[in-house]
């Protein structure tokens, strides 16, 4: 990609990440944080945080809102759930819309949920849900059946909701894994110069 045609992202500081499961938003997200010095605040680690959907949706809605205002100098948040999301688009500047191809997604899922089933770590804390084995791929909860089920209404969803943002918060759309390497590399030259 040349330097005329290379896409320039103007990032706010309160950035939404989007994408299907796998596609890697919270890698970018916490990347994003780090390299603009704003908190992450990952959804479904309020979510699940002592188990699979133990943190209902009020007390949900409540600990988000609070994180958001514990960050006044902006956030990451990473993740969507429909429920609540009015929380934090109605405070957003920037959506990134983590969109690779699907066979990109779930070969990092599936890598993803295989080592998570081998380590039995707990997600997000110690207290965390664990991936299993039987969960994972003989399970009608299988987080890979839920990939594969829900990818295309995923996206049709998200570009559903993308189109009825206000024309105030700026959209990028990243369809590889090479323009999210592009934004991160020129996001880096840009801080470097402001610091």
């Amino acid at each position: 990609m040349s330097t005329e045609t290379r896409p320039t992202y103007e990032l706010g500081r309160r950035i939404v990440v989007w994408g299907v499961t796998g596609s890697g938003k919270t890698t970018l997200a916490r990347r994003l944080g780090e390299t603009l010095g704003l908190g992450v605040v990952e959804l479904d680690a309020i979510r699940h945080e002592h188990g699979w959907n133990s943190v209902d949706w009020p007390e949900f809605r409540e600990r988000l809102t609070a994180t958001l205002d514990g960050y006044p100098d902006g956030w990451v948040v990473e993740g969507s759930y429909s429920r609540i999301m009015d929380v934090y688009l109605s405070r957003a500047d920037t959506m990134i819309w983590m969109h690779l191809p699907f066979r990109v997604s779930f070969w990092r899922l599936l890598q993803r949920t295989v080592r998570r089933a081998w380590t039995r770590e707990p997600m997000y804390n110690p207290y965390g849900p664990r991936e299993s084995w039987r969960l994972s791929f003989f399970s009608r909860k299988s987080i890979l059946w839920w990939g594969v089920s829900m990818h295309r209404y995923s996206v049709r969803t998200r570009r559903e909701r993308i189109a009825l943002l206000p024309p105030t918060v700026r959209v990028y759309e990243l369809r590889s894994a090479r323009e999210v390497a592009v934004l991160l590399r020129e996001l880096s030259v840009v801080e470097r110069v402001r610091n």
